[in-house]
């Protein structure tokens, strides 16, 4: 119903804002998607160059232990020093685990803690909304 003025009433602004609002959060969606997805791309070609520095760094680190071994063993028996590496590499993998337990408990719980707040506080603003356009 329009008003006689050529205002539109307030059941026809409610509705227009209601589609309004379905048809903003829709393209939000929509572009939130597109831009996951892009960035889904990017960053599966960004593992997957991960997966071949991994594999070069194991063969260089191959490479090293070997190197080091037979360094030692130029001064003592070849099983000693390979138990030697594998004591010191044994060492560096300990420390490397305990700081990484502690960065991940550290980082604990795993859920968007500011997001949920914020969350809360459009449900609560939104509430507080709908009972005062229900007076």
């Amino acid at each position: 119903m329009t008003q006689s003025n050529g205002e539109k009433s307030a059941a026809e602004l409610l509705k227009q804002f209601s589609e309004d609002a379905t048809t903003l959060i829709r393209k939000e969606v929509e572009l939130a998607k597109a831009e996951l997805t892009e960035k889904g791309r990017q960053a599966g070609k960004g593992a997957g160059m991960f997966g071949g520095a991994g594999l070069f760094g194991v063969g260089a680190f191959g490479a090293l232990t070997t190197f080091l071994i037979l360094v030692l063993a130029e001064a003592m028996d070849a099983w000693l020093a390979a138990l030697i590496v594998t004591v010191l590499w044994g060492g560096v993998a300990a420390v490397l685990a305990i700081q990484g337990k502690q960065k991940v408990e550290e980082a604990a719980p795993l859920q968007p803690e500011q997001t949920v707040d914020t969350v809360k506080e459009d449900v609560q603003w939104a509430k507080r909304q709908a009972a005062s356009a229900g007076r």
